[in-house]
């Protein structure tokens, strides 16, 4: 139990500079809920349940858009799926005799920097490690989004226009230093970008909403990149087996 209780400790401990960035992506993300015509505590809900803000951007960008559920379901699978991929890479790291409701609650809370300090971690996965950083960041994530939607409602609606643009700046820091670093990237994004506008402008797509435009756009500039371009295979890791044997982290 001492092993639980330090884990979820140091879990909380690394949690909060993640909870700090959270709190700031979601206020500005909380903006955009605004303008979808949400209340605070359906954006509080949609947060608490959507640990993303690329989905949760294109999920409010389907509610602008009076799109249908199916629609919703499509976009938020495509932005979102990478978390499956991260969710089976943290599977290996498991004890083979942790529970499937630990599995399922780590699953379920995992996001981009909640998987960066679990992965580095040595030895195997203590869930209540996942546990605390969970328990610091996603209600700051849920809760900057809350505010963001009652900051909306009372600030002029200049200063609202001028703050959801800062969501689109968050992107963009995502995107150039990935492209910086690496010309196919550099180039798979400005394809998009051509292609993105050029889609725009054709009339036979018109009938199809922005939002399935971007997913299906996604998908296969994706796919064509990786297909085109396929990662360079890297030296096997040694087995995950032997970092069990190096630092049992788990308590059973």
């Amino acid at each position: 139990m001492n092993r639980n209780r330090n884990a979820f400790i140091n879990g909380i401990r690394d949690g909060i500079p993640i909870a700090l960035g959270y709190f700031s992506v979601a206020f500005s993300l909380g903006i955009v809920a605004k303008k979808a015509g949400l209340s605070p505590f359906q954006g509080f809900l949609s947060s608490l349940l959507n640990h993303a803000s690329a989905g949760e951007y294109a999920e409010f960008t389907v509610i602008m858009a009076n799109a249908p559920y199916m629609e919703m379901a499509f976009v938020i699978l495509v932005t979102n799926i990478r978390y499956m991929l991260m969710s089976c890479a943290l599977s290996q790291k498991f004890h083979p005799k942790t529970s499937c409701i630990h599995r399922f609650l780590v699953g379920f809370g995992i996001t981009d920097e909640i998987f960066g300090i679990t992965i580095g971690r040595s030895g195997s996965l203590n869930p209540y490690y996942n546990y605390g950083a969970m328990m610091i960041a996603l209600p700051s994530w849920s809760v900057g989004t809350a505010i963001g939607i009652v900051a909306g409602n009372i600030l002029p609606a200049s200063i609202v226009s001028a703050l959801s643009v800062a969501l689109y700046g968050m992107f963009i820091a995502i995107i150039v230093p990935a492209s910086k670093a690496d010309r196919i990237v550099r180039g798979v994004v400005a394809v998009s970008f051509l292609i993105s506008f050029a889609v725009s402008k054709i009339s036979l797509f018109d009938a199809m909403s922005d939002s399935m435009k971007i997913s299906l756009l996604t998908v296969v500039i994706a796919g064509a990149a990786a297909y085109l371009f396929p990662a360079k295979s890297e030296e096997e890791d040694e087995p995950v087996k032997d970092s069990f044997k190096e630092v049992p982290e788990y308590d059973s």
